[in-house]
């Protein structure tokens, strides 16, 4: 990759990297000034006016990790179906760009992007999630809802999970006709750099060679238990429409639907066995107004064509926190950590990071530097 490219880059590594600003104050930021290089040419008076002291003094200096982070961003674009995008580039995907949080940077790989002058994003792309446990039903589901889906010229979007994530992939690539487009997309919560499951290591090979990996975090990140929910807003955004296939109540796919709700894509949910845990989540989701269906065709119908009116969506008031929520006033008003927060309700990690993030996506909590939380509006 040309030096001047990565030079270009380099601002947006840094605020990346930059403690204390997230990425709401890094869209602050953007807005106020334009470019990353901007920001951090700009006074220390000028910056004052969108940022907090301590976010200016970050925004001063050079962040941990810059100088090792530009040499592994180094390599890896010097191979090939390699690219790094910014909110500035022409080929950041239009879909991102309409949620409300679009990350600043996306890691894309994949072989049909080497020699490309553009990006082939999906003009028609369905995501399908589900359970990392499903049945043998659920799991076939999966697979053949994505392959039929594939056939129709409709590129998958999901997760590389275990479960409905990795059927769903395998089922786009076996119904992809070998077009110029991704068979299916696979947003992850790692750095490219390291795949995540390791059991999905053949499998992200393949979706590299006739798809694409996406993430929104830089090379070298880990599979924290906070990525993956965050990332699920992405594999929404991605798609016109998101599919569940089978999810227990707490399942992480719910989450996934919720975005899509909000985002206002549209939600499908296949219907299951009363007696099925594995199917009372998309029971829940049919009740809430998701569009019950037993087809890939069920699905296109729904929303092909682009210029038909489309489904009532699920109002995302039936996903809104509820103000009473005993997590916001074990919360209280304090920045709190999430050890804390686990002593005070007494909810597992992942129970914990799942409301957590439901309430953030409601605006009534915020994520803080240092995983710390805080309760959002008036005592």
């Amino acid at each position: 990759m040309a030096a001047d490219a990565l030079e270009g880059l380099d601002g947006w590594l840094r605020l990346a990297l930059t403690p204390q600003v997230g990425a709401l104050t890094a869209r602050r930021l953007l807005a106020a000034f334009g470019l990353p290089d901007h920001i951090f040419g700009a006074s220390a008076a000028a910056l004052a006016q969108v940022a907090t002291s301590a976010q200016v003094n970050a925004l001063r200096g050079e962040p941990e990790g810059l100088p090792s982070l530009r040499e592994a961003t180094r390599a890896w674009l010097a191979q090939p179906g390699r690219r790094l995008l910014t909110l500035a580039d022409a080929d950041y995907p239009q879909a991102l760009l309409e949620i409300a949080d679009p990350p600043l940077m996306l890691w894309v790989s994949g072989a049909m992007v080497e020699g490309q002058a553009s990006l082939p994003w999906p003009r028609q792309a369905i995501a399908i999630v589900g359970s990392r446990n499903p049945t043998a039903q659920g799991a076939s589901n999966a697979r053949q809802f994505a392959r039929s889906f594939a056939q129709a010229g409709w590129c998958v979007v999901s997760g590389l999970a275990l479960g409905v994530d990795g059927a769903a992939h395998e089922g786009a690539l076996e119904g992809s006709p070998g077009a110029d487009h991704p068979a299916t997309v696979a947003v992850v919560g790692t750095g490219l750099d390291r795949v995540y499951p390791r059991q999905h290591l053949a499998l992200a090979h393949r979706i590299h060679e006739h798809g694409l990996m996406v993430s929104e975090y830089p090379l070298g990140t880990p599979p924290l238990p906070e990525n993956f929910p965050r990332r699920n807003r992405l594999i929404a955004g991605l798609a016109r429409g998101t599919l569940v296939v089978e999810a227990a109540v707490q399942s992480g796919s719910l989450i996934t639907a919720r975005m899509a709700a909000e985002q206002g894509r549209e939600v499908f949910a296949i219907p299951g066995s009363i007696h099925s845990v594995q199917s009372r989540g998309c029971h829940a989701l049919i009740k809430q107004g998701a569009k019950l269906v037993e087809t890939a065709q069920d699905v296109m119908d729904e929303l092909l064509p682009a210029s038909a009116p489309t489904a009532r969506p699920i109002p995302a008031e039936a996903f809104a926190a509820s103000s009473a929520d005993p997590l916001l006033g074990a919360a209280g008003h304090d920045p709190v950590s999430l050890d804390a927060l686990q002593a005070r309700t007494g909810l597992s990690t992942a129970e914990l990071q799942v409301r957590l993030l439901e309430l953030e996506l409601a605006g009534e909590l915020a994520r803080l530097p240092g995983g710390l939380y805080q309760r959002m509006g008036s005592a």
